[in-house]
């Protein structure tokens, strides 16, 4: 032990023994969660509402950034209208609890109220959002008012109008990156008093659908990726989100909720959870009509070891504001993070590893080889990618990626995958970790396979230039463009990583 605790100060440069090592690099990393909503007129249509969710890590003692998404709940016809980009927030305190904040957002979306009205609400996907306002602080939780600016690019969608809005802060326990992989003894950490656990799940969801009365009729295949927090060993909050691979591949659903799991023994879990949220597509092909979707669902885990699971799922998802009613039955694979249980019991409390995650937020462009006839060659994307690492060589990537530009002419084009990496064994003595990794996913074509490569070049232990190269490639045809083809593009992409590692027992 001690051998690992010296190797590790020698990287940071502390000549402290282990707990005063753990109590020096251990910190609450801070950030918001901010919900906010408004009602967008939009001129010869219906009023469109959207409510957006943001997850934004703290960099000053005034300034937030992350990444959000928005969609339509209670007005209109537009279920399936989905957008989603980068966050900026500042706040600054006035006086008392009064505080004045400002931010913007950017990215890409789309939908409307049939395939060929997307053009119209969405014009070419990319979106900007401007905002100014006043808050007021409350115990754990801030709220108020704001001056929003949403404009679609040569849509409709351009409007100021008031919206409301919710900040929810949360923090979560961070270490340096260069710690990835290190382990200490439950008893010599004595930061970690109560449970923190996290669940990472990836899953494959089947909606069969009950007397639709959309053009589409048959079961919508769907990959989901969904984030769970919990409370205490019980109680949890999610949020999910979904895209269609097969009988729907333009299908997506962004959803958030509490669930509930029950121990039947140490190896079986039952969860309980409902979400609500919005989702579909084009209401004439799915009728989820304004877009609200109610998800009650249960499922069974049984746990293979003491950080993986495999479980199995039914539940009933319905769309308030249309016709549209599913039965689900569905499978994952679901990954826990743990630290804290037990720790005042050292005969049963297991040793606390930290684990090592990179957040890269990035622009990504792909250059479409199949595109004859048409203007378009490449699709310009904000995309999101979490890797969570599994030792020295080996990690596990989860992307998203939403376009900001029309893709065959309609807006809406996004991705949605998972897979497998390989890199070379971080060091502080070099700024290069490079990386291949090999996913699998879905995009408007259905199943596509994305292989890359790329570099990481650190810039501090938290911060680094991300950049890959890469090729995608779906293993079947489609006819989304008229005819019958495969889809094939090249990308590049360019951006910054935040990395860390937190503990897990």
């Amino acid at each position: 032990m001690m051998a690992q605790a010296e190797k590790n100060e020698a990287q940071l440069g502390l000549a402290v023994n282990e707990t005063s090592l753990v109590n020096h690099i251990l910190t609450d990393e801070l950030g918001l969660f901010m919900l906010d909503y408004e009602s967008i007129p939009v001129p010869g249509n219906a009023t469109i509402d959207l409510i957006g969710f943001h997850a934004m890590h703290q960099l000053n003692d005034w300034l937030y950034a992350g990444v959000g998404v928005y969609a339509p709940l209670l007005q209109g016809n537009y279920g399936g209208f989905m957008a989603g980009g980068v966050t900026v927030l500042a706040r600054k305190n006035l006086f008392g609890n009064y505080f004045a904040d400002a931010g913007a957002s950017a990215g890409g979306g789309g939908g409307g109220n049939s395939v060929e009205h997307s053009k119209v609400l969405s014009g070419t996907g990319g979106y900007l959002k401007s905002f100014v306002g006043l808050g007021y602080d409350f115990e754990g939780f801030s709220a108020g008012v704001n001056i929003a600016r949403f404009r679609f690019l040569g849509s409709a969608i351009d409007h100021s109008q008031f919206n409301i809005f919710m900040l929810v802060p949360f923090s979560y326990a961070s270490a340096p990156y260069a710690l990835s992989g290190l382990e200490l003894p439950a008893s010599e950490v004595n930061l970690f008093n109560g449970l923190r656990e996290s669940m990472l799940m990836l899953g494959l969801d089947n909606m069969m659908q009950i007397q639709p009365t959309g053009s589409n009729k048959g079961t919508i295949h769907t990959i989901d990726l969904q984030y769970s927090y919990f409370l205490n060993e019980k109680m949890y909050w999610l949020i999910e989100a979904g895209v269609g691979y097969r009988g729907l591949p333009v299908y997506n659903q962004i959803l958030g909720g509490v669930g509930y799991r029950y121990a039947l023994s140490p190896r079986v879990n039952l969860y309980s959870q409902l979400a609500l949220g919005s989702g579909g597509y084009s209401p004439d092909i799915i009728d989820t009509g304004s877009g609200l979707l109610v998800y009650p669902k249960l499922s069974a885990e049984y746990a293979l070891n003491d950080d993986t699971g495999i479980a199995f799922s039914g539940g009933y998802m319905l769309a308030p504001g249309g016709t549209s009613r599913n039965f689900t039955l569905g499978a994952s694979l679901n990954y826990h993070s743990r630290y804290g249980e037990d720790i005042h019991h050292a005969s049963t409390a297991r040793d606390v590893e930290f684990n090592g995650y990179r957040i890269n937020v990035y622009q990504q462009t792909e250059y479409l080889k199949n595109m004859a006839n048409r203007y378009h060659r490449r699709v310009n994307m904000i995309s999101v990618q979490l890797d969570t690492i599994i030792n020295d060589h080996l990690f596990v990537p989860s992307q998203g990626s939403i376009a900001y530009n029309d893709y065959y002419e309609y807006p809406g084009y996004g991705e949605l995958l998972a897979g497998l990496g390989v890199q070379s064994k971080h060091s502080t003595d070099n700024r290069f970790q490079v990386f291949a990794q090999l996913l699998a996913g879905a995009n408007v074509h259905g199943e596509i396979v994305k292989a890359e490569a790329g570099i990481n070049y650190g810039l501090s232990d938290r911060f680094a230039i991300y950049a890959n190269i890469g090729t995608t490639f779906s293993p079947r045809k489609s006819g989304l463009s008229g005819k019958k083809t495969q889809f094939k593009a090249d990308s590049i992409g360019l951006g910054m990583t935040y990395r860390f590692s937190a503990p897990s027992q």
